[in-house]
């Protein structure tokens, strides 16, 4: 049986990476799946793709970093109640934006759209859900970075935050059977984390020994959101990284 047939699902930052991989798994799944990102062509492409796969998805191009960017997502369908909702938008992570040089345009971006957006976003579907006795399930992507620093200061300030968001809504919303998660991912080529030439050297401190698929991460999702799998899991954020949180992994820089 698939999990989640005749469920309406909301993805954000879904046209690339883990974000694309958790909306076609969702779909997989049995879900519509309303898809968002601020990259209006790629969204459609990946909407397009899952329709080709037999699945059913909408695309909504939303800018997250606008103060009411998260009310235009709200205002799709009239406020239809869904009963699973993924935060996955994240500006580009550019690896220039140190502490010494991220500017305050980059920095504003960064938590608009993980925090002011992800909160406003979860709180009112969250509301909904409550409103139509939905027992739905929310979930955050965040980072290892949300505890050990990268000299990106914005990035790992955000992530951390998300943490924190998950646990206040988490157990707001617990009363009402609805369930509030994170998933730290690890080192997963695309999106926001391009190899380098110290790559390999990485890949050595992973226990498994290899880098992490946007797949994984994505089946590891569906088992967060569903409470088939995962009743009695709320307030948690999950590292899927292979075992890499297990070592110092950061090297100092004094960029």
């Amino acid at each position: 049986m698939k999990l989640f047939t005749g469920a309406t699902a909301l993805v954000t930052g879904a046209s690339s990476n883990l974000g694309a991989a958790i909306a076609r798994r969702l779909a997989d799944e049995g879900a519509h799946v309303v898809m968002v990102d601020i990259a209006g062509e790629a969204v459609s492409a990946a909407v397009q793709e899952i329709a080709a796969g037999g699945g059913s998805a909408t695309a909504l191009t939303c800018d997250l970093s606008r103060p009411d960017g998260w009310k235009d997502v709200r205002a799709w369908g009239g406020g239809v109640p869904v009963s699973l909702f993924v935060h996955s938008a994240c500006p580009p992570r550019q690896e220039a934006d140190t502490v010494a040089s991220v500017s305050e345009e980059a920095f504003d971006a960064m938590l608009a759209v993980n925090l002011r957006s992800g909160f406003f976003l979860a709180r009112d579907i969250g509301q909904t859900m409550a409103d139509h006795g939905i027992a739905g399930c929310m979930l955050f992507i965040t980072s290892l970075h949300e505890a050990t620093p990268r000299n990106l200061p914005h990035y790992s300030s955000a992530k951390a935050g998300v943490t924190m968001i998950v646990k206040e809504l988490a157990r707001h919303y617990g009363p009402r059977g609805i369930r509030v998660n994170a998933l730290a991912p690890g080192a997963i080529p695309g999106g926001g984390f391009k190899p380098d030439a110290g790559f390999d050297r990485l890949i050595g401190r992973i226990p498994l020994r290899r880098p992490g698929r946007a797949d994984e991460i994505a089946a590891t999702a569906a088992a967060l959101l569903s409470n088939d799998l995962t009743p009695y899991v709320t307030g948690a954020t999950l590292r899927v990284d292979g075992g890499l949180d297990l070592f110092n992994w950061i090297e100092a820089s004094e960029a």
